[in-house]
C-alpha cells in the first residue's frame, strides 16, 4: 500500500512542474487518449462483451461512442473554457478590475463503477485531462476485463508522474487506501452506500467530491401519453445493459385507464427488440456477477410475474421481466433494483403520484410520458430530480450540452461537456488594482464617514 502514497507524491510534483496547465499540452494528451481508442476500439468491445455481455452496438453507442463525443467537445473548446473571465468591478474599490481564473485542483482521484466500466472511467478522466489536472484511477474490480485493459492501453502510453491506473483487480482495500491520501478532487461513481463512505472521507482532508450515484428514478405514463412509442422507449431504456444503468427507470406508474394497453404494447417491444427468446438474442446483455444474479432473483418473489422471470445463475442471466401487484412491504419498493426488473403500479392521480415521488429520495432521473404541456410542466416545477427527460428515457445523459448529476441522495456535482471542464477547475477570484489613486473613506479615522457610505451602500 505504500507504492499508492508514492504514486500519489509523483502525481503531485508533476502537477506542481506547471506542465499540465499548458493549453497545448492538455490538448496533445486528449488527441493520444483518442488516438488509442481508435486503434483499439474492437478490443474495447471486445472485453465490453466478455465483462457484460455487451453487443458491439450497444458497447459503442454507450461507452466508446460517448467518450469520443467529451474528447471532441473538450479539444474544441478548451481554449475558450480556459480563458480568465473579467467581471464587473465595484466602485467601491476604484480604481480595480475583476477576474475569475480558471484553475486545476491538482491530482484528481477518480473511481469507476463496473456497469459502463469504459465510459465512466474515461468521460471524467476527459475533464481531469481539459482542466489541467492530473490523475489516479481505480477502475472496478468486477469488470475484470475492460479494466485491465483501462490500465493497460493508460499505463503504457501516458506518463506514470501524468496519469496512473492503480490496481483495477484491487478490492476496497485499495479503494480505502486511496481515499486516505491528500489528493485534490474526488470523482466517484458507484452506489448511494459507498458514496457516503467517499464523502465522510474526503472530509478529514475537506477535499472537494463528485458523487454521481443512483436511486430509484420514477417513469410515469399518463393518459393521454402516446402508448406505442413509450411502451418502445421505455423498454429500451429500462433494459438497455440489462438494466444496471444508473439512470434507468427503476419503477413505471401507469394510468388505470391505459394500463390494459400499455402492458400488451411493453411486451410487443420486449419481442420486438430483443426477441421472444432473450437468452439467445446476441443484444441482450447479462448481469455482472453471479452474486448480483441471486440478489436481483429474491425481487422476483415480491409480486406476481406478467412477464418474463427467467433465472440462470450460471449463465448471469435474467430475462426482461414486468412485475405486477407488488406487496406493501416489498424490498423493491424501497431499494435500487439495478437489473432487469421491472415493478408497475397504477395510478389515476397524477398529484398523488408526485406526492409519493417526492416523499421519496431525490432520484437521478425522472421519466414522464403525456402530450399535456400543462401536465408535464407540473410535473417538472413540483419535483426535484438530477435530469428529466419528457417522452422518453435515459438519453438526456448523453447530451454533451447538458450537465448530467444527481441532487440529494442520488449525488453532488455534475459533469459531461462543459460541466467536466467547470467540475475540474477552481474558479479563483482575482481583484488587480491600480496603484495611481485611492478613494479615502474606507481608512481611519472614519469620523463622518458612516453617512457617506449608507448613501452609497443602501
Amino acid at each position: 500500500m505504500n507504492n499508492i502514497k508514492d504514486i500519489i507524491l509523483k502525481l503531485k510534483n508533476y502537477y506542481l512542474s506547471g506542465k499540465t496547465k499548458d493549453i497545448n499540452f492538455r490538448i496533445d494528451n486528449l488527441k493520444k487518449l483518442k488516438r488509442l481508442i481508435k486503434e483499439n476500439e474492437e478490443i474495447i468491445l471486445d472485453a465490453l462483451k466478455k465483462d457484460l455481455g455487451k453487443s458491439n452496438f450497444e458497447g459503442y453507442i454507450t461507452e466508446i461512442g460517448m467518450v469520443y463525443e467529451e474528447i471532441n467537445i473538450m479539444i474544441k473548446n478548451i481554449k475558450k473554457w480556459s480563458k480568465k473571465e473579467k467581471v464587473k468591478s465595484s466602485i467601491n474599490y476604484y480604481p480595480s478590475k475583476c477576474y475569475v481564473y480558471k484553475e486545476p485542483y491538482g491530482v484528481a482521484l477518480i473511481i469507476g463503477p463496473f456497469n459502463y466500466p469504459f465510459q465512466l472511467i474515461l468521460s471524467p478522466l476527459i475533464g481531469a485531462i481539459g482542466a489541467g489536472n492530473c490523475a489516479v484511477i481505480k477502475p472496478s474490480e468486477y469488470s475484470v476485463n475492460t479494466s485491465m485493459l483501462i490500465e493497460e492501453l493508460i499505463n503504457n502510453n501516458f506518463n506514470e508522474e501524468y496519469i496512473k491506473v492503480v490496481n483495477p483487480m484491487g478490492g476496497k482495500e485499495v479503494v480505502s487506501e486511496l481515499l486516505e491520501q491528500p489528493v485534490d478532487y474526488i470523482f466517484f461513481t458507484g452506489s448511494v452506500r459507498v458514496g457516503k463512505i467517499v464523502m465522510e472521507k474526503a472530509s478529514r482532508y475537506l477535499i472537494p467530491v463528485t458523487l454521481e450515484l443512483g436511486g430509484k428514478s420514477p417513469c410515469i405514463v399518463d393518459k393521454d401519453a402516446n402508448i406505442k412509442m413509450s411502451a418502445k422507449r421505455i423498454a429500451w431504456g429500462k433494459f438497455l445493459n440489462a438494466g444496471q444503468t444508473c439512470v434507468a427507470p427503476d419503477y413505471l406508474y401507469v394510468h388505470e385507464d391505459v394500463k390494459v394497453k400499455f402492458l400488451e404494447e411493453l411486451v410487443k417491444e420486449i419481442e420486438e427488440q430483443l426477441g421472444k427468446k432473450q437468452k439467445e438474442s446476441p443484444d441482450y446483455p447479462r448481469i455482472i456477477s453471479e452474486r448480483e444474479v441471486r440478489r436481483l432473483s429474491e425481487y422476483l418473489n415480491e409480486g406476481e410475474v406478467f412477464y418474463g422471470g427467467e433465472v440462470s445463475i450460471e449463465e448471469k442471466y435474467i430475462s426482461p421481466t414486468i412485475l405486477v401487484n407488488i406487496g406493501k412491504k416489498a424490498k423493491i419498493l424501497e431499494e435500487e433494483i439495478f437489473g432487469p426488473i421491472f415493478p408497475v403500479y397504477e395510478f389515476n392521480n397524477l398529484e398523488e403520484v408526485v406526492s409519493k415521488v417526492n416523499n421519496g429520495d431525490k432520484p437521478l432521473a425522472l421519466y414522464y410520458f403525456s402530450e399535456d404541456k400543462n401536465k408535464i410542466e407540473y410535473v417538472l416545477n413540483n419535483t426535484s430530480s438530477g435530469g428529466v427527460t419528457i417522452n422518453d428515457t435515459v438519453i438526456h445523459v448523453a447530451s454533451t450540452y447538458l450537465p448530467f448529476g444527481g441532487v440529494g441522495n442520488s449525488g453532488i456535482g455534475s459533469y459531461h461537456g462543459k460541466a467536466s471542464f467547470d467540475t475540474f477547475s477552481h474558479r479563483k477570484s482575482v481583484l488587480k488594482r491600480g496603484t495611481f489613486m485611492e478613494l479615502p473613506f474606507r481608512f481611519a479615522p472614519y469620523n463622518d464617514k458612516l453617512k457617506l457610505i449608507k448613501k452609497i451602500l443602501k
